[in-house]
């Protein structure tokens, strides 16, 4: 660590750890913050191996959605726009970086961060290598050195009652649970707890997730079973509300603009369809309705 550099640290963790944090202490007491799954600050901080809670499958939806807000809630309930994606650590529309986040709030949602990580099989090296970046020139406030969107689902499916990895796959990278989902529908997978469904084929619920993807880019899920297994650019949102009557999706998702950001999807209702949530751009289209099954 470089010198003088530890102090820094240690005077912001300490800013962090004197503020309550009222968005976890608003929700049930059974649920594990992120930050628990790691010990140290940033800079020296590490995995502490815990394992997923098993919960019964009549609140496993509710509990997705409820950890899915409280996250929302401890990064400052913010919004964004329906095509962003998790993609917060390359360069925006402008050819710009997008802005990192001001040292002290970096410092303050690390913890959480890496707890996302930790439920992945990756998660140790990965915190491990960031460590390295924090004690680099950029000090805390350090992107990410890989984008933590998935991460974050993983973190709301253990914790929310999903402890198998036969009912969904934690990863680092979307499409490893995409295409769970959809060996699911294609009589596969059948322990999975999302099923694939094409945009507009079954109804949105809060607990869903809706996936979009850039790179490659699918429109359908005949897109991605073409490449089943192969890597992909792809971004996923958990559904937290369907408002019919503003003909709007709220979805909420990590890594979107560095934080976990709530959008508001536009929707379509097309003939002999389900309501359709978008994200208004061609080039990022959800391409995925994956619908939790309980």
């Amino acid at each position: 660590m470089r010198p003088g550099y530890a102090a820094v640290i240690l005077v912001l963790a300490l800013t962090v750890l004197s503020v309550a944090s009222p968005a976890r202490a608003q929700i049930q007491s059974d649920i594990t913050a992120p930050s628990a799954r790691v010990r140290g600050l940033p800079g020296a901080m590490r995995v502490q191996a815990l394992n997923c809670r098993t919960q019964s499958p009549p609140d496993i939806r509710r509990r997705i959605v409820d950890l899915a807000l409280q996250e929302w809630k401890f990064f400052g309930s913010r919004d964004a726009a329906p095509a962003d994606d998790g993609a917060n650590d390359t360069p925006d529309d402008g050819g710009r970086r997008r802005p990192r986040l001001p040292p002290a709030e970096a410092a303050r949602v690390a913890p959480s961060i890496a707890g996302y990580w930790a439920v992945t099989a990756e998660g140790s090296w990965i915190v491990a290598r960031q460590n390295d970046r924090w004690n680099g020139p950029d000090g805390i406030a350090a992107r990410w050195n890989a984008p933590w969107s998935a991460a974050f689902i993983s973190w709301v499916m253990c914790e929310a009652g999903l402890s198998a990895t036969a009912q969904f796959q934690r990863a680092v990278a979307h499409h490893t649970y995409i295409d769970q989902a959809l060996r699911h529908r294609d009589g596969v997978a059948s322990q999975g707890a999302f099923i694939a469904y094409d945009v507009g084929e079954s109804a949105i619920e809060p607990g869903d997730l809706l996936c979009s993807s850039r790179r490659p880019l699918y429109r359908t899920l005949a897109d991605r079973r073409r490449q089943l297994g192969v890597g992909a650019r792809s971004h996923c949102d958990i559904v937290v509300k369907v408002d019919e009557a503003a003909r709007r999706v709220h979805a909420v998702g990590g890594n979107v603009r560095g934080v976990v950001s709530l959008k508001q999807l536009p929707t379509v209702q097309l003939p002999g369809k389900a309501l359709a949530a978008h994200t208004g751009n061609d080039e990022r289209p959800i391409f995925a309705h994956l619908k939790l099954r309980y």
